[in-house]
């Protein structure tokens, strides 16, 4: 793992403004990927706990309660609602949008890193 993409990660992190979603909302979660990186800060899932998500949600990280790996998620899903191009299906979203350089700089990093279903 690149120590470079680590810290290129939180710097991007830290530019994309966070909003309040409806409670129990995970209408945008879904499949994604991540990259190796990102992936190696979720949580570990056993096959079994895998197989009962996807039962049950579209991402192995959602429970009864959303997002169990909230505060580690993968950038994609850090810009869903707060970009033009990744809005929020209820209209939420923060008082200034991800600014398009970051946006693009995530987009840049997805395509230039490998990545894996999550």
């Amino acid at each position: 793992m690149s120590c470079t993409n680590f810290r290129k990660i939180d710097q991007l992190r830290r530019q994309i403004p966070s909003f309040a979603c409806v409670p129990g909302c995970h209408d945008c979660c879904g499949p994604v990927t991540a990259s190796s990186e990102e992936l190696s800060r979720l949580p570990v899932k056993s096959d079994a706990e895998h197989d009962a998500a996807l039962a049950h949600w579209n991402c192995v990280h959602l429970g009864e309660h959303g997002c169990e790996a909230y505060d580690q998620r993968p950038l994609i899903c850090r810009l869903f609602g707060t970009t033009p191009s990744l809005p929020c299906p209820h209209g939420r979203g923060p008082e200034t949008p991800t600014e398009a350089h970051v946006e693009r700089q995530v987009h840049q990093l997805i395509a230039s890193t490998r990545q894996v279903l999550v």
